[in-house]
């Protein structure tokens, strides 16, 4: 991260939640499928009304709200539990990131600095958020993307597009065969092509496999 020394002051917001749900009751599974638990919709709900009521008193004015949905951001939330060890600190963490952002029309992808701090409040728990607006971030550059050819891109695919079907770039053909065991010295590979159009004109579509990425 680089912050420069006359970069332009962050926007900020500041917000008072409701504790959202611990992990264990943000979800319910319903037949097959697992949903918003009916707290996790509550906490939603709350969310949206305090962003709302942070527009009509203008804590939340125009200017910052259209800031905050083209800038990336810091977050900083501070939980106040009623017990010191009863919950972990993360486990709000998610779920308040999607009522924030679905509240706020912003994307939490944005978020490139988060802190999160645990302090107790046995009389009224709470989650204090401030996010404000960050414009002289920097990455890395040894992990800037450089592009390349489509082994390249194969790689960056991931496991959820080869699991969808989604995948173009860098695939594999099966093995060659290196002849046959009767001496053939034909060049390798020239039966697996025989094989291959064999294959097409008979309307069997060709097997692909995918080079999975591996770290480098």
């Amino acid at each position: 991260m680089a912050r420069s020394q006359l970069a332009l002051p962050p926007m900020t917001l500041s917000l008072t939640l409701p504790m959202p749900p611990s992990v264990n009751h943000q979800y319910a599974t319903v037949g097959k499928r697992r949903v918003l638990s009916a707290p996790a919709r509550r906490f939603h709900r709350e969310v949206e009304r305090v962003v709302e009521r942070a527009r009509r008193d203008g804590t939340l004015p125009h200017d910052v709200e259209d800031e905050l949905r083209g800038a990336l951001l810091g977050v900083y939330l501070t939980f106040y539990f009623e017990t010191p060890m009863r919950r972990d600190l993360d486990g709000g963490l998610k779920i308040a990131l999607d009522a924030l952002g679905r509240a706020l029309a912003v994307d939490d992808r944005g978020v490139v600095d988060l802190h999160l701090t645990k302090r107790i409040d046995p009389l009224r728990p709470r989650l204090e958020v401030e996010i404000e607006t960050i414009h002289d971030w920097s990455f890395d550059r040894s992990y800037v993307y450089l592009g390349g050819g489509a082994k390249d891109e194969a790689e960056d695919i991931g496991s959820d597009a080869v699991e969808s079907g989604n995948v173009s770039g860098w695939v594999e053909d099966e093995p060659d065969d290196l002849g046959d065991a009767d001496g053939d010295e034909s060049h390798p590979g020239e039966a697996a092509a025989e094989a291959e159009h064999a294959r097409v004109a008979a309307g069997v579509g060709r097997t692909e496999r995918v080079e999975w990425a591996r770290s480098r």
